[in-house]
C-alpha cells in the first residue's frame, strides 16, 4: 500500500512537471531544442509552441484529481474505458470544464438515448455557444485590447472602452465554448458541470470569482486551498497569514496555471489582493453589525466597482510586455 501511494505521488510530480515545462516559454523552447538535437534537426529552430499538447492543461487537472482522490480513498471503482474516456471527453478537452470523476462516469451508464426535451436543450446550448463565441467574441476581437491597438489609441476614454471589449470579448469566448461543450456533451447523454454564473453581475470580487470559471475554481479550493490553509493553521500561523498567503498563493497559482509569466502572476496576485482586502471588509463589517440590506443604488455601484476591478485584471492577460502594460496603465488613469 505504501509503494502504491509513493507511485501515485511520483505521477502527479511528474504530471505537474510536464506542465511547468509546457507553461514555461524558456522550459518549453529548452525541451524544443533538446527533441529537435535528438531528432537530427537544428535546435536553432525551436520555438516555445513546438512542443504544446492540445488540452494538457486540462487533462493534468483531472489526472491529478484521480491521483489525490486515489490516495485518499476516495476515488469510486471505474474501468479503464471508464477511465480514458473522462479524461479525454472531447468536449472539455481544450477549454474545460474541469468535471469530477465520481459525478462524470455514472452518467455514461445511463440511458443513452436522446428525447425531444434533451435534443432541444443541447440545441439550445450550442446555438447559444457559437453566437458567443464566433459572432459576440469574434466581433469584440476587432476593436479589444490587443498589443498593436494600445499605442494606437490617443485618449483614456479610447483606452476604457478598448479595455471593456477585451473583457467581454473573454467572457463571450470562454463561456461560449462552455456552451458548446455542455451542449455536445448532452448529445452524449453526459450533463457537465455549469462553468459561469453571470460573473460581470456580481457585487464583490469573492462573488465573482464564485461564478466565473466555476469548476477550476472549486479544484483549486478543493485539492491547494483547503490543504494549505489546514496545513497553516495546524501549525498556530495567525488567521491573518492564514488569510493572506492562501488567497495570495491560490490566485498567484491559477496565474502561473495560464502561463508561467511574469503578466499571469501579477493578474493572480491583483486577484489575491482582491479577495483578500473583501475577505477583511467583510469580517470588519460582521463584526460592526454592518451586513444591513444594501439600497439599490449601492448595489449597482458594488457591480460597477467589481467589473471595473475584474476589468482592470484584463491588461494583464492582454498584454505580455511590461512596457504596453505601463503606457495601458497610464492612459487608463488619464495619462498621456
Amino acid at each position: 500500500m505504501r509503494g502504491q501511494k509513493f507511485a501515485i505521488h511520483i505521477a502527479a510530480l511528474l504530471i505537474i512537471a510536464i506542465l511547468v515545462v509546457l507553461k514555461w516559454p524558456a522550459q518549453a523552447q529548452a525541451a524544443s531544442g533538446f527533441l529537435r538535437s535528438m531528432a537530427g534537426q537544428d535546435p536553432a529552430l525551436a520555438g516555445p509552441l513546438d512542443i504544446g499538447w492540445l488540452g494538457f492543461s486540462y487533462i493534468a487537472f483531472r489526472l491529478i484529481h484521480v491521483l489525490r482522490d486515489r490516495t485518499a480513498g476516495r476515488l469510486p471503482a471505474i474501468s479503464l474505458r471508464d477511465f480514458v474516456t473522462y479524461i479525454v471527453f472531447f468536449p472539455t478537452l481544450t477549454s474545460g470544464p474541469i468535471d469530477r470523476v465520481d459525478r462524470f462516469t455514472p452518467q455514461m451508464h445511463g440511458e443513452s438515448l436522446l428525447g425531444n426535451d434533451q435534443f432541444l436543450a443541447a440545441g439550445r446550448r450550442l446555438v447559444t455557444g457559437l453566437f458567443m463565441k464566433f459572432i459576440l467574441a469574434d466581433a469584440l476581437a476587432y476593436f479589444a485590447l490587443n498589443p498593436t491597438n494600445a499605442w494606437q489609441v490617443q485618449s483614456s476614454g479610447w483606452m476604457w472602452i478598448i479595455l471593456a471589449a477585451y473583457s467581454f470579448r473573454i467572457f463571450f469566448d470562454f463561456a461560449g465554448y462552455t456552451h458548446i461543450a455542455i451542449g455536445l456533451g448532452m448529445l452524449f447523454g453526459v450533463v457537465l458541470p455549469e462553468n459561469f454564473n453571470r460573473p460581470y453581475l456580481k457585487q464583490n470580487i469573492t462573488a465573482f470569482w464564485n461564478s466565473w470559471h466555476m469548476t477550476l475554481t472549486q479544484w483549486v479550493r478543493s485539492y491547494y486551498f483547503n490543504p494549505v490553509t489546514r496545513w497553516l493553521r495546524e501549525h498556530n500561523v495567525s488567521t491573518f497569514a492564514v488569510i493572506l498567503l492562501g488567497q495570495l498563493s491560490t490566485m498567484m497559482l491559477i496565474g502561473l496555471w495560464h502561463g508561467i509569466t511574469w503578466n499571469f502572476v501579477t493578474w493572480g496576485l491583483w486577484h489575491g489582493a482582491g479577495l483578500f482586502i473583501h475577505n477583511q471588509w467583510t469580517s470588519f463589517a460582521r463584526t460592526r453589525n454592518l451586513q444591513s440590506s444594501s439600497p439599490r443604488l449601492l448595489v449597482h455601484l458594488s457591480m460597477l466597482f467589481t467589473f471595473t476591478f475584474v476589468t482592470i485584471s484584463w491588461v494583464w492577460f492582454a498584454l505580455p510586455q511590461p512596457v504596453d502594460v505601463a503606457r495601458v496603465v497610464r492612459m487608463l488613469l488619464g495619462g498621456n
